[in-house]
């Protein structure tokens, strides 16, 4: 319910949202609302919508040092963004989600920032979802799958378009979005895989007229080496950056 509420961010999000997300029966989700509000974890807000509260914010000072996909990730994310101008996200998986973690603003004159930092969405909704499903074994990417459909009706996304975009992500070992989150973008994003399996996505997201045919090859290929070198960086963070 908290990852559900989280999704809203300062707006909120309504009860029959959670409700339809979850398939907590609404008489519990009201419940579970309140004991939450009492514990200063969600805070209520206009035309009845509740988001998470400071509390929130508060209890996650106990863990104030940065993960160790953001520590291996730093220098790979700095170095596609300087060597593409565009701009370049780390999104992670936490739970059914993908909560982007990192972005790095290139240096072309015009810039996709269709995304902030701390943006949560539900696997399969955009291009970094699409990615981290990807990595998965295709029963556990079946089952996230199924188990967001319902939450992907406001994204103008059904179940056969994220199971037919895993397919060609699989293939090509990457996946393009042609209509980004933003019209008249594009995205480009590669998994990486951390030790415990799926993890995490680097994604490349542009507009239209910067990932023509010719360069949409060679960005992928850079996004996806990218994605390599933080995933052996991972696997044997001691060895430190390699280009």
């Amino acid at each position: 319910m908290l990852r559900i509420l989280a999704s809203g961010r300062d707006t909120g999000v309504r009860l029959p949202e959670v409700v339809q997300a979850t398939g907590i029966p609404r008489p519990t989700a009201h419940r579970l609302v309140q004991v939450l509000i009492e514990e200063g974890l969600v805070e209520p807000r206009q035309a009845g919508r509740y988001a998470i509260g400071r509390e929130v914010s508060e209890l996650a000072l106990a863990r104030p040092f940065r993960s160790s996909l953001l520590v291996a990730a730093e220098p790979y994310l700095e170095a596609l963004s300087n060597d593409i101008g565009d701009t370049i996200f780390l999104t992670v998986r936490t739970g059914n989600d993908a909560l982007c973690v990192a972005r790095k603003i290139g240096t072309y004159p015009i810039q996709v920032l269709s995304i902030n930092i701390g943006a949560r969405r539900p696997l399969g909704v955009s291009s970094a979802g699409i990615a981290i499903l990807t990595a998965m074994s295709p029963a556990d990417a079946r089952r996230i799958a199924r188990e967001n459909e319902l939450r992907f009706g406001p994204y103008k996304v059904t179940l056969k378009d994220v199971e037919v975009q895993i397919s060609a992500a699989r293939r090509s070992g990457y996946f393009v979005r042609d209509v980004g989150l933003v019209r008249g973008t594009r995205s480009i994003s590669a998994w990486i895989k951390g030790p415990a399996g799926a993890e995490a996505a680097i994604t490349v997201s542009a507009i239209r007229a910067r990932l023509g045919p010719r360069r949409e090859i060679e960005v992928a290929e850079s996004v996806v080496n990218s994605a390599a070198s933080i995933q052996r960086a991972l696997v044997r963070p001691s060895n430190g950056h390699r280009s």
